[in-house]
């Protein structure tokens, strides 16, 4: 069913980005790759608001309701238009053609770091894999029992992530392809929406796709690390893509509010980041062009609305407080919250790009990227009174730059958000400003008669040297598989349980692993949560009773149990179950045991 999933993606998102675009009539560009390529954005921006709305007025959330929705949108929007059918290369596409190779290229690299070791890695994709796996099965997006928070990553944390995978994991019934192989997907689309919108904003092909090879190359720009942030990261190209096409059509404005809409409800951080980032857009080029863009600004407030759809009956259920708390904000204020990683940065950190590094959040620019952006910095402050007037994309990235810098160094500040998560949004600026820095040399190259293919080779690869290999290094090493894990013998254990197919089992703590194998149990069901809690000293009898009248198969017991319940009580528990003629041995490894009813 994995050749079907990425089949029905593809149609789910095409198709409703294709619909949407038809029916608001947008001029879209002559480049063939670029009209699919954002139309596949624009559609998971409307999945995600689709979704929520199902949710929120509670219809079921099937795999093939979004089918049905999609090939009515597409067929509403040819009966209003009669579709025009072709593939007519431009000039254009043969930049687009480089960059889907840049693409395909992080696919491998994103995707064969994902698969260099048999499990997830870290903590937080084991709670997504808890998360999708009820989505799927309940059909649902909401908490089951408000105020208890069951799921760590939906409601009230925003749940755009978990909803598009938990409807792919739907027809795979695999968990660690779906987040895997999508997760691969989503961070490697980033830089291919990231080249389309520079193309826009920048003016140019060449600069854009110089900008993106940086993007793909530098370590800051997100890892395969299995979060929300891969596809709220993401997202941020299509806003900021299609609010630049209003210059052309201004009925973009209508698909970039659906595109914010979209953005401000997939993760909290990033999606307050997103959101200061638009406004920082917006009020420059307001600024820039002496007068109020009404059509980013309605775009912008529409967005935010659209996005109320989720967050106006999250407060109503949980409160403010409540969801501000639910979805992780709890510094001292809600201008000050820290991050697990947070801490000062030298320049070195900056500019030496490293081959060990974090793997959620990794830090590092690289050495020729740095100098680059030093050289655009400097191209902007020479020419800054031309930007004003013909290059307002330079200016705006220069106040990006300002934002994330601090951003990325507030670790101290009175007023932060996660600094040591932001080092993808700097990575943004620094793109933009590399590209610039680039043609300044190439400039200065020309007056020196350096010639320019000579030094974009150079370039090229002392971005290689000094950049993509430390990240394909990075995102191809083994990865660890979290800190909860209280022995590497667990691990084995959840991967043969994997194997066993049409079987269910039990655990007291490992929920997220058991999602995770394919092996989901209603956690939060009275006689189940009691069972978890209060289960551990009950006799055999309780034992054989309790999964026979829940049908599970196995029970999983090990170092997990013993460091909560005790070495002993656990040791004593596990004799006590095999001398008890209920339960055989079907699986042992080290550190963890699987029992099975006789």
């Amino acid at each position: 069913m994995s050749l079907t999933t990425i089949i029905l993606f593809l149609v789910y998102m095409l198709g409703l980005g294709y619909g949407v675009s038809r029916l608001i009539k947008v001029e879209e560009g002559k480049d063939p790759v670029e009209r699919w390529v954002m139309r596949l954005g624009i559609g998971i921006a409307v999945f995600i608001l689709l979704g929520v709305t199902f949710s929120v007025l509670n219809i079921p959330l099937h795999w093939w309701l979004f089918l049905l929705v999609t090939l009515a949108v597409v067929g509403f929007s040819w009966y209003k238009e009669k579709p025009k059918f072709g593939f007519k290369l431009t000039s254009k596409s043969l930049y687009s053609g480089i960059m889907l190779v840049i693409f395909i290229f992080s696919m491998y690299m994103y995707l064969g770091g994902a698969h260099a070791y048999p499990y997830l890695e870290d903590d937080d994709p084991w709670s997504h894999a808890l998360g999708v796996s009820y989505i799927a099965q309940e059909k649902s997006i909401l908490e089951p029992r408000n105020p208890e928070v069951y799921f760590q990553y939906f409601d009230p944390y925003p749940p755009g992530y978990d909803l598009i995978l938990a409807m792919l994991y739907q027809t795979s019934g695999d968990m660690y392809f779906t987040l895997k192989f999508f997760n691969a997907l989503f961070v490697s689309l980033g830089a291919l929406f990231f080249y389309f919108f520079a193309r826009q904003f920048m003016g140019s092909s060449k600069k854009a796709l110089f900008a993106a090879f940086c993007l793909a190359m530098i370590p800051a720009f997100l890892s395969h690390f299995i979060w929300a942030i891969s596809l709220s990261v993401t997202m941020y190209f299509v806003a900021f893509y299609a609010a630049e096409k209003i210059k052309d059509d201004k009925k973009w404005w209508w698909i970039t509010a659906l595109a914010v809409g979209g953005n401000l409800i997939i993760t909290p951080t990033h999606s307050t980041y997103f959101g200061l980032l638009f406004l920082g857009y917006v009020v420059t080029k307001c600024v820039l062009e002496k007068k109020l863009l009404k059509p980013e600004i309605f775009a912008g407030l529409l967005g935010v609305g659209l996005s109320l759809l989720w967050w106006g009956p999250t407060m109503l259920r949980w409160g403010l407080l409540g969801t501000v708390k639910g979805v992780g904000f709890v510094g001292t204020s809600i201008l000050d919250i820290g991050g697990t990683g947070d801490r000062g940065y030298s320049i070195s950190d900056f500019v030496i790009a490293q081959k060990q590094n974090m793997i959620n959040s990794p830090v590092g620019i690289g050495l020729v990227v740095s100098i680059l952006v030093i050289l655009g910095i400097i191209a902007l402050v020479l020419t800054f009174k031309k930007s004003v007037k013909d290059q307002k994309w330079l200016i705006i990235s220069g106040v990006w730059f300002i934002m994330m810098f601090y951003a990325v160094n507030a670790a101290s500040m009175p007023i932060k958000i996660s600094p040591f998560r932001t080092w993808m949004l700097l990575a943004i600026p620094v793109c933009l400003l590399a590209a610039q820095g680039m043609w300044l040399l190439l400039s200065f190259g020309k007056k020196v008669h350096i010639p320019a293919i000579a030094l974009i080779i150079v370039v090229v690869l002392g971005i290689w040297f000094t950049s993509g290999v430390q990240k394909y290094t990075v995102n191809t090493a083994q990865w660890p598989p979290g800190a909860f894990w209280q022995s590497g013998g667990e691990i084995e254990t959840y991967l043969w349980l994997r194997d066993q197919k049409d079987v269910t089992a039990f655990t007291f703590f490992a929920n997220g692993a058991m999602a995770a194998s394919d092996k989901y149990f209603c956690p939060y069901c009275d006689s189940i949560l009691d069972f978890q809690t209060k289960g551990i000293g009950r006799s055999p009898e309780k034992y054989r009773d309790f999964l026979i009248n829940h049908e599970f198969d196995y029970l999983v017991i090990g170092a997990m149990d013993a460091k909560e319940f005790g070495v002993d009580l656990v040791n004593e528990k596990i004799v006590e179950l095999q001398q008890s003629g209920f339960f055989r041995v079907a699986h042992q490894g080290e550190g963890s045991l699987v029992l099975a009813v006789v």
